[in-house]
């Protein structure tokens, strides 16, 4: 093993335990971690935009506003957070002069808010499934998508953003994320209706992939940060969380919730 794919793979298992770490303790904790995520990739959506390094700070003090109001000892998953979303979007866009900037705000702030919600719900361990869930069949996809690009290749998905990726790893990373939603169905009890909705979702997290290989491709860059050695930035990291969690959490609502 390279010293660089050992570096990856430890730094990987690092993050992995922490985010599992926190998923389990939930409330505060898993709040805190969100959050510290969070402003971290505002200033990183901020790189990637070219925005100043004034209005880089600017739009990271902004998004803490309404970050900070989902704290489960303050408001928590409301409209209240939702409305300061809003302000701080607007905020971002009148003072930074950046619509592109202040993008960065929903971007961030909604998969927080869903990844929440769905760590809250009851009873016993639901919120703890559901919201591991949500992570494992990004991380599903993923490994599923690189083994099975790697081994069959093919043609490519989308050469002009991200011309490793081919649709044999889209078929992969699909079947990937809908085996570890049927396994969780059957051996912890995740409603079959999310299991079912699995693949749905490893496509929603390839298509938040290809959305930030875009950014870095017009940015020019290879990654959005450097922070996490072997992995560039946090955004590196949870681009496809980022599309699958608000879809995971709207699949929970109308295809659990309301049934």
């Amino acid at each position: 093993m390279s010293s660089e794919l050992r570096t990856r793979a430890v730094v990987g298992a690092i993050l992995i335990s922490v985010a599992l770490g926190a998923l389990f303790a939930g409330g505060f904790l898993f709040w805190l971690l969100l959050v510290v995520a969070g402003v971290l990739m505002q200033g990183e959506w901020g790189d990637l935009t070219g925005a100043t390094p004034e209005n880089r700070k600017l739009a990271m003090f902004a998004i803490s506003v309404p970050l900070a109001i989902l704290c489960p000892v303050a408001a928590g998953v409301s409209w209240l957070a939702f409305g300061l979303m809003t302000a701080a979007f607007f905020f971002v866009a009148l003072v930074g002069r950046s619509v592109k900037l202040a993008l960065g705000v929903p971007y961030i702030v909604v998969p927080v808010m869903a990844l929440l919600f769905l760590r809250e719900q009851a009873p016993d361990l639901r919120g703890l499934l559901l919201a591991f869930w949500a992570l494992a069949l990004v991380w599903a996809t993923d490994i599923g998508a690189y083994f099975a690009g790697r081994s069959i290749g093919g043609p490519k998905l989308a050469p002009h953003v991200s011309p490793s990726k081919t649709w044999s790893g889209l078929g992969g990373g699909i079947l990937a994320a809908l085996s570890v939603g049927f396994l969780l169905h059957h051996f912890v009890g995740l409603p079959v209706q999310l299991a079912a909705a699995s693949g749905l979702l490893a496509v929603a997290a390839q298509l938040g992939d290809l959305l930030e290989s875009w950014m870095k491709r017009r940015a020019g860059v290879k990654d959005s940060g450097t922070l996490l050695p072997g992995h560039g930035g946090v955004m590196d990291r949870l681009d496809g969380v980022v599309a699958a969690a608000p879809l995971a959490a709207i699949c929970y609502i109308f295809l659990v919730l309301s049934s």
